[in-house]
């Protein structure tokens, strides 16, 4: 529990202030220049443990112990039981991490050198950082940088407001 209530206290932590370290974490594991270095920080974050962890917390007793007497181990409970009743949160969650990774800046711009592996958000800020910004290119790139986003939310809405409301079947 203490363990849980210090993760809790580093939400609280600005993400600028832990560039820095990350940078060294990630410049170790020789995974500069890569796009799993920009979704990483992402799919590890805190508030992701969190959203898992209060849907865990809401997840029936009854339905763990009648796998048990059924005779199943600790291992098939999790792949047989949990994660297909979990599917909303992990659909609520692969959003989540989606987007953030998706619509992320900062991070990208540090993490990523080469141009040809820029985000969409940085080739968007670029076209707008010239003397005469074409208003045009720029409004349909960020046309064309949103649509991933809606597609992915209109194929898992149902599940992604199954899993904010942690709702289980």
């Amino acid at each position: 529990e203490k363990i849980y209530a210090f993760m809790l206290l580093t939400m609280m932590v600005p993400f600028a202030a832990l560039m820095i370290m990350l940078f060294g974490l990630i410049a170790k594991a020789d995974m500069l220049d890569s796009h799993i270095a920009v979704v990483l920080p992402s799919v590890a974050s805190i508030f992701i443990i969190f959203f898992f962890r209060q849907n865990t917390k809401s997840f029936p007793e009854e339905l763990v112990h009648a796998a048990r007497v059924d005779g199943l181990n600790e291992f098939q409970i999790f792949f047989l039981i949990y994660m297909p009743t979990m599917k909303s949160t992990y659909a609520a969650a692969s959003i989540i991490v989606f987007m953030t990774a998706w619509n992320n800046f900062l991070w990208p711009l540090i993490i990523l050198q080469s141009q040809g592996k820029k985000t969409i958000t940085l080739v968007i800020s670029s076209l707008s950082s010239a003397y005469f910004p074409d208003f045009g290119l720029i409004m349909v790139a960020i046309i064309i940088a949103t649509l991933p986003t809606i597609l992915l939310f209109f194929i898992m809405q149902k599940r992604f407001v199954e899993g904010m409301l942690g709702s289980i079947k």
